[in-house]
């Protein structure tokens, strides 16, 4: 088993940047892709961006390009997502995934595990 918890989420006014992070434990030598999703009220959960267990290869949503980066410390079996110029359109429900399967994952239903969410709010 794999836990995942999630900090960094709160309020910011649009234009800001916030910096999520999760900490993964138990059996993170297990884990291949590190995710981050959202999911806005009324919305399904999208992936925001992966990044494999060496870090050398990375996904990103078209609708965060240029805008968020995601990193990972696997000493620390830590991910971290930094948001820059944040819209209010960014504002949702952010988690964190693990994939235990092999290769790059950006698709919901290959995450095996996931952490309990941050808020993130972005006033206009």
């Amino acid at each position: 088993q794999v836990q995942l918890v999630e900090s960094g989420g709160g309020l910011v006014q649009a234009g800001g940047s916030l910096r999520l992070s999760c900490a993964a434990s138990g059996r993170t030598f297990t884990i291949s892709t590190m995710g981050w999703f959202r999911q806005a009220p009324g919305k399904e959960r999208e992936i925001v961006a992966s990044i494999n267990w060496s870090g050398l290869s990375t996904y990103y949503a078209d609708s965060v390009k240029g805008r968020v980066t995601i990193s990972r410390d696997n000493a620390k079996s830590t991910v971290f997502l930094q948001m820059n110029s944040l819209k209010p359109e960014d504002t949702a429900v952010y988690s964190c995934a693990a994939s235990i399967r092999p290769g790059l994952r950006v698709v919901v239903n290959d995450y095996d595990y996931w952490g309990q969410g941050t808020q993130v709010t972005v006033s206009a």
